[in-house]
């Protein structure tokens, strides 16, 4: 029931923002986080694996385990700007955000170790996966005169 509910009102990703990627096999990172929800801001505690420029999370580890299963949501982290810290945004302790130009998620680590490995890998991941610049748009001041 669950699950008609998610596709019927839109929550489900699209298959296309995480085609080809075997989130089942040898993550760059994964494990637990609790996130606040889109739509209603409660916190819930899912099942987060970072591979290939995409951060993907299930109900439990057990979802993500299983070719062919379904992600409850997916962030292509190379449209993300920062990852930080954010426990004075949210007032709990572990939490750090993940912010586009349009949003920003917040989650809650187990423990400060943790919060710090899950922001040096998604910073990691913004960085390689990140649109580069090129030569054409970046602005030469010292020869516009």
């Amino acid at each position: 029931m669950e699950s008609i509910w998610r596709i019927a009102t839109g929550q489900d990703p699209n298959r296309e923002d995480y085609e080809g990627i075997e989130f089942w096999s040898n993550p760059e990172r994964s494990g637990w986080l609790t996130k606040q929800g889109d739509y209603i801001k409660t916190w819930r505690r899912r099942w987060f694996v970072l591979k290939r420029g995409k951060l993907l999370w299930f109900k439990d580890q057990a979802a993500a385990g299983t070719r062919g299963s379904t992600p409850r949501g997916v962030i292509s982290v190379g449209d993300c700007l920062t990852v930080k810290g954010a426990e004075d945004v949210v007032n709990k302790p572990f939490a750090f955000e993940l912010s586009s130009g349009s949003y920003t998620m917040f989650f809650i680590a187990d423990n400060e170790k943790e919060k710090e490995e899950w922001i040096n890998s998604i910073g990691r991941s913004i960085v390689q996966h990140s649109r580069s610049v090129t030569d054409s748009e970046v602005l030469d001041y010292d020869h516009r005169r």
